[in-house]
C-alpha cells in the first residue's frame, strides 16, 4: 500500500467501523495533542482506552489508562499511536499481539517496516494522520 496517500473510502470504512480505539501514548496533561484527540475521539462517539507505562492506573478523561495493550481488558479495534517514529514499531508489535484491526499512527509517526509487519498479519495502516482532522475533513464529524 502507498502510506503517502491514502484513499477517503479506505479511511472511511476504519472510522466508521473502529468502535473500540486505544491511544497508545495517551497523556493525563490537557495540554498535550494526545489528550486533545482522545477527548475529540471521546465526543464523536468511540470508546477510548488510554495506554502509557507512566500514566498506568490514573484515570484520564474518566477511562483508566493501562500500561500496556496486552493490559487493556477488552478487544480493540483501532490502535492510535502517540509514540516517536522510533518507538512506533514496538506499539505495532503489541497492536497485532493484542488482535486489532488497524494501527493508526499519528502525524509525524512513520513507520515502514512496521506497517509491512501489521499488513502482513492483516492489520489495515494508517501513517501520518490524525483521526481528529480526517473524521471532519471525510463529513464524519458528530455535533
Amino acid at each position: 500500500m502507498d502510506h503517502a496517500h491514502y484513499a477517503d473510502d479506505y479511511l472511511r470504512d476504519i472510522l466508521t467501523s473502529a468502535r473500540v480505539i486505544a491511544v497508545v501514548g495517551a497523556s493525563p496533561r490537557p495540554h498535550r495533542p494526545s489528550h486533545g484527540v482522545m477527548r475529540y475521539l471521546q465526543r464523536q462517539g468511540y470508546r477510548v482506552v488510554p495506554v502509557n507505562p507512566l500514566a498506568a492506573g490514573q484515570i484520564i478523561l474518566g477511562e483508566r489508562c493501562y500500561a500496556s495493550l496486552g493490559e487493556v481488558p477488552e478487544a480493540v479495534d483501532l490502535v492510535d499511536i502517540f509514540r516517536r517514529s522510533k518507538f512506533a514499531g514496538a506499539a505495532v508489535d503489541d497492536a497485532i499481539r493484542a488482535d486489532a484491526k488497524v494501527v493508526w499512527m499519528q502525524l509525524g509517526v512513520i513507520d515502514e517496516a512496521a506497517a509491512a509487519r501489521a499488513e502482513a498479519k492483516g492489520l489495515k495502516v494508517v501513517m501520518d494522520r490524525c483521526p481528529a482532522i480526517e473524521i471532519p475533513r471525510l463529513g464524519l464529524a458528530r455535533g
